[in-house]
């Protein structure tokens, strides 16, 4: 008997490598979430930034897809508003882009010292 096309890009999704690029269609049906759902999310977390190609067709990267998911799992799981997940993300990457000053010197001053050694 022969598959419906519509089961077809099912397959092939299942098929990706975890390291691959995903479309808007293929995450939607790995997540669950319809398709406008992750446009309205782009519009409202600036770190989901698939990759767009001429026509608009997006492409998501494992790294946008893991945000995909746990912004999924923050919204629908721990009980986040929209504003909570932006808030919660943006501290995040604020606390990531400064380094520890202090580590950074200490780090330096060992290494300097058992370079004397």
């Amino acid at each position: 008997m022969a598959e419906r096309p519509s089961e077809r890009p099912r397959e092939r999704a299942s098929e990706k490598a975890a390291s691959a690029y995903r479309t808007i269609g293929e995450l939607a049906q790995e997540t669950g979430i319809a398709r406008h759902i992750l446009r309205y999310w782009e519009s409202r977390f600036p770190q989901l930034r698939p990759l767009t190609r001429a026509g608009g067709r997006r492409y998501y990267s494992p790294e946008d897809a893991a945000l995909v998911r746990r912004i999924q799992a923050l919204l629908h799981h721990e009980g986040y508003t929209i504003r909570g997940v932006q808030a919660l993300l943006a501290a995040e990457a604020k606390q990531h882009s400064r380094p520890d000053i202090r580590a950074v010197r200490d780090a330096l001053v060992a290494a300097l010292a058992a370079d004397e050694v």
